[in-house]
This record gives structure tokens, sequence and C-alpha cells, in this order.
């Protein structure tokens, strides 16, 4: 697992800091898309709804990469590559309510819609490069 760089953990644990994430089609070409996460147990969660293009890209052991910019100074960030260690439904509804609280400050994530499935998933930092 990576060493997140001790002077930039507060990107990843105190700012509203958006993560874009970087995964792989199918046919591999990149796909990125700004995301919510948290940070916990050295694991960076993301969650998403299934059916999503980032959903059907993520699966365990899959790389992916983030860049998280300080939302302060746009000229600090930090980005990471990893793996999808786990994917996970049972916990994502709880996991991305706790991030609409972080990123809104709203205790249930405002654009659910009927019937549809969370899925949480924990990337496992290989590789971190930081700047500014």
């Amino acid at each position: 697992m990576a060493v997140i760089p001790e002077q930039y953990l507060d990107l990843l644990t105190q700012k509203k800091a958006f993560a874009h994430l970087a995964t792989i089609m199918p046919d591999g070409s990149p796909q990125v898309t700004p995301v919510w996460f948290d940070y916990t147990g050295g694991m960076i969660r993301v969650n998403t709804a299934k059916g999503r293009v980032k959903a059907r890209n993520l699966r365990e052991g899959v790389p992916v990469a983030l860049s998280i910019l300080d939302p302060d100074n746009p000229y600090r960030y930090i980005q990471i590559r990893g793996r999808v260690k786990r994917v996970l439904e049972e916990g994502a509804d709880q996991h991305i309510d706790s991030l609409a609280k972080k990123y809104l400050g709203k205790d249930k994530y405002p654009w659910a819609q009927p019937g549809e499935a969370r899925v949480m998933y924990e990337i496992e930092p290989l590789h971190a490069n930081a700047m500014g």
C-alpha cells in the first residue's frame, strides 16, 4: 500500500475536495469522472449506482487513478494510482449518505432514484505523487 505523504492527508481527510477517478473502458480507452470520496483505514472509498459507466468499469483488482485538487489552491494536488480492493453493496446506501453529509451538509443523499442500487468501492493506494 502506498504511503500518502502526511502533508497531503488533509486533501483526503479534512477538505471537501473532489477526486477525478480514472477507469479503463472495455476497449482500453480511459474514462474520467469527478466523484465524492472518503478515506478510511488506508482505503479511498467511492460510491456509485449500479449500471453507470464507472460501475461497469470497476471490479475487484482493476487499476484506477485519482487526481485530487486542493479546493483552496488548485496548484496543490495529489495523484494516486491503485487497485479496487473490494466491491460492496452492503453499507453502500449508508456510505452515500455519509458522503452527502460531508459534501452537502445533508443527512440523506438527495438524488437517490427509486429502485437505484448503490455500490461502494474500496481502492487501495499503490503509488502516490503530490505537488504544491
